[in-house]
């Protein structure tokens, strides 16, 4: 059986990456939960962490560094769902980055955001068409009037789209349009702003985002060892060959990047209660981010070139 559905944004792309119709097989929720099942850990009793229980050392690694380390962090696609959490836990947090440069195709068509813009202080709501090359140059440019000599300590390519297709309903369109926007577009995004990352990179020692680093957010559907099998019933030909693309990225960039002192790592965000992950996701948004934003505290040389999840835990390739 199947139903068709109108697919929404992660988040906000550029004019030939909209919404568009596509044929699923139903149910796409218990499909995703599969793959979750085998990489998950329980969940932490006394606390509910959903990050799980962690050893002694990573729990030290943890509390080694702190956002406050983070002299400025950008994030794409943050109109809604998880980029604009990150923005918002970001902006609330008491050793917040001094610089949170949140950037959407169109930032004025997101009210949440410009609340957050307005009544936050060093929240910049910033144009940025991940697809358009006119739109990064000129998002370059105003990030960096607001880093200046700092240069630009985190990037995080958020913004995707995605699709669920079978071998019947995948058209060459959607394959392309995956490409455009969660393979090719971060890539891209990432080259234009390395100036900035290498100026940050030069003022510090280590590894981690309180020196450099650009974190892809890809997904556990992009891991090749992950399906197949029983765990290859989700059907996503665009979605996860693209996401598996970005982890290709994640690795060329770790290994152009590592000399000077980027870190560079893909990180699975889990299944969430967003527009794409549906309401019968593991994680709320809030949880996903608060985990996401642990973890990439935690980063070190240790984890360049890696692909990890939300909780900071290693994913296979």
């Amino acid at each position: 059986m199947h139903s068709e559905f109108t697919l929404n944004l992660l988040s906000e792309t550029g004019p030939r990456c909209e919404a568009f119709t596509v044929i699923r097989p139903a149910p796409l929720e218990g499909a995703v939960e599969s793959l979750q099942n085998t990489t998950k850990k329980k969940r932490n009793c006394k606390t509910g962490d959903p990050r799980g229980a962690e050893s002694p050392s990573t729990a030290a690694r943890r509390h080694r560094g702190g956002m406050s380390a983070w002299g400025s962090v950008l994030i794409t696609g943050c109109s809604r769902g998880i980029g604009l959490q990150l923005v918002k836990q970001l902006s609330e947090s008491s050793s917040r980055p001094a610089n949170i440069i949140a950037t959407a195709r169109n930032p004025a068509g997101s009210v949440a955001l410009q609340e957050l813009s307005r009544t936050c202080p060093g929240v910049h709501a910033v144009t940025l068409d991940v697809c358009s090359e006119q739109s990064i140059c000129s998002a370059v440019e105003e990030v960096q009037f607001i880093v200046g000599n700092q240069g630009l300590n985190c990037l995080i390519n958020n913004a995707a789209v995605g699709s669920s297709s079978s071998i019947n309903s995948v058209t060459r369109e959607a394959m392309m349009r995956a490409f455009q926007v969660n393979s090719v577009a971060p890539l891209f995004v990432t080259k234009a702003f390395l100036p900035l990352l290498q100026t940050a990179a030069a003022r510090s020692t280590g590894m981690g985002v309180h020196r450099a680093a650009v974190v892809n957010i890809s997904s556990i559907l992009g891991s090749i060892s992950l399906n197949c099998g029983d765990s290859a019933t989700f059907k996503s030909y665009a979605y996860g060959t693209s996401k598996a693309a970005l982890n290709m990225v994640s690795r060329c960039l770790a290994a152009d990047l590592g000399p000077v002192g980027i870190l560079c790592v893909s990180l699975h965000p889990g299944w969430v209660k967003t527009d794409m992950g549906g309401p019968h996701a593991d994680l709320t948004v809030e949880e996903s981010v608060s985990g996401i934003l642990s973890t990439l505290a935690s980063f070190t040389e240790q984890d360049h070139g890696g692909f990890k999840d939300y909780r900071g835990q290693t994913l296979p390739w």
